[in-house]
């Protein structure tokens, strides 16, 4: 502490120089609108430098997890395409399709930002209304489902996530003609209940559980997750499954928006065959 006290007491001139400098800039600043406006720019860019540096070692150190998210998305294609090819009346709809024909397009877009450890979670993508993006639609992953979008700008969409309490996806277990909705207890981000699935059906771990196709928001067929065990529901009659999901939302960095063309027109004929029941 004596020594502390002399290396202060003989570099006071020095200490009392940068406290009477930093009042002076505060003063300055404060007083100035100039100087202010030009001081306030100047850290936004350093702060706006700092995130987008932390942002591309993120990147940098997430480039394993998504190269291999790309590879996977590829083997899945080319399996389509094969199985496609192979099928002369797929061969024949492939080469002739127009885009009016084809019932869903699918929008690329990037994650700027996302909740994952909340019990109500958001993606915000870089898409909005001008590229075509609307409320309702479906938005997957390389992996599999990612949630439904929310809200919508011209540039900007938020995603409310599978990670959402009040998120409810039509699922299925792959080869069975069961269906349930899926939802989040709000606590592990890699799993997920499927229930009101019936108690009779055996279920092995690691069956592929995917969308159902019913309803207008995704296709038939895409993977959610896998099992992971399952019970009774309550002693009743329907089972509570546990589901890994197959979307690492830690590593999302890129999602596909799904556009269904033929939407609006399955809702109006929905929507009139309910005003015929109550009329």
């Amino acid at each position: 502490m004596l020594n502390l006290w002399r290396f202060i007491s003989r570099y006071n001139a020095f200490f009392f120089l940068i406290i009477y400098l930093t009042i002076a800039l505060v003063l300055l600043i404060r007083n100035n609108d100039f100087q202010r406006a030009s001081t306030f720019n100047t850290s936004n860019q350093i702060v706006g430098s700092v995130y987008q540096e932390v942002n591309s070692i993120n990147k940098y150190l997430n480039l394993a997890l998504v190269n291999d998210s790309l590879a996977n998305e590829n083997r899945r294609l080319h399996a389509m395409l094969k199985t496609s090819f192979m099928d002369d009346s797929l061969v024949t709809n492939t080469v002739t399709d127009t885009i009016h024909k084809v019932k869903y397009e699918y929008i690329l877009a990037e994650v700027v930002n996302k909740s994952i450890n909340s019990r109500n979670n958001y993606i915000t993508i870089n898409r909005g209304s001008k590229q075509g993006i609307k409320k309702g639609m479906g938005v997957i992953g390389p992996s599999g489902v990612v949630g439904i979008v929310w809200n919508v700008s011209e540039n900007f969409a938020s995603i409310q996530s599978v990670l959402h309490e009040d998120t409810r996806i039509t699922s299925s277990i792959e080869g069975t003609p069961y269906f349930g909705p899926l939802v989040w207890n709000g606590k592990d981000p890699r799993i997920v209940t499927l229930t009101d699935i019936p108690n009779q059906l055996n279920l092995k771990p690691k069956t592929r559980v995917v969308t159902s196709g019913l309803g207008v928001i995704f296709p038939k067929g895409i993977l959610i997750g896998t099992v992971l065990k399952s019970g009774v529901k309550g002693g009743g009659s329907f089972l509570d499954i546990a589901v890994k999901l197959s979307t690492d939302f830690y590593a999302l960095q890129y999602v596909y928006v799904i556009k269904n063309n033929f939407q609006t027109e399955q809702e109006t004929l929905e929507e009139a065959n309910k005003e015929s029941l109550n009329e």
